[in-house]
């Protein structure tokens, strides 16, 4: 099936997120002006941290987005995808304000050799830092043509890869969903915001 957005018709939206930007480009966010690939549900105005000490993965593409919020303004973003994805130690974090101070929530999984997994993973990110290595990875591919069934505009600037892999990930994102995660180990904790994945 190809669609140009982050769509969730059929998938549950989840609070995890784990992909990488691999290449910087201004040719990459060429679609961002027109809003030609918006995510399917509006945002949060906060974003969230997410860190895992690996993943790996399979069928990964990456493409120019937007995320827009529910007072209707747009987010830059890079919309990356991969079909299944494993990853150890994961945390995510997120801050935010509230009457009585900043409130944090701390979510952590996939520890103990147990990682966390996820199939037909989308994410709508701004920053991505790790040691990546990729498979068979393709570099400035019509975002209309990416290998993953998620595909973005026709003429946009895009990359993609058979596998791929990332130590030591630290990223921050505006939105996830994906058709199933499976949260080994999961803890749930509230904060006072002053601790987070990074």
């Amino acid at each position: 099936m190809k669609f140009r957005k982050l769509t969730g018709t059929h998938a549950g939206r989840i609070v995890l997120a784990a992909v990488p930007v691999a290449v910087v480009s201004t040719f990459l966010m060429a679609g961002v002006a027109n809003g030609a690939v918006p995510v399917s549900f509006a945002v949060s105005g906060s974003q969230f941290q997410i860190s895992a000490s690996q993943l790996e993965g399979t069928g990964f593409s990456q493409y120019a987005g937007v995320a827009p919020d529910t007072a209707g303004t747009q987010h830059q973003v890079a919309i990356a995808n991969i079909s299944s994805a494993s990853l150890s130690d994961l945390c995510q974090s997120v801050v935010t304000d509230t009457p009585l101070g900043k409130a944090g929530l701390l979510i952590t999984a996939g520890g103990g050799g147990k990682p966390a997994t996820a199939t037909d993973l989308q994410i709508g990110m701004t920053d991505l830092k790790g040691d990546s290595t990729f498979g068979n990875i393709r570099i400035g591919v019509d975002a209309s043509t990416v290998n993953t069934s998620a595909k973005g505009s026709a003429g946009d600037f895009a990359q993609d890869a058979a596998t791929i892999k990332i130590a030591g990930l630290q990223q921050t994102a505006w939105s996830t969903q994906a058709s199933v995660f499976t949260l080994t180990g999961m803890h749930v904790q509230l904060t006072d915001g002053s601790k987070g994945c990074f």
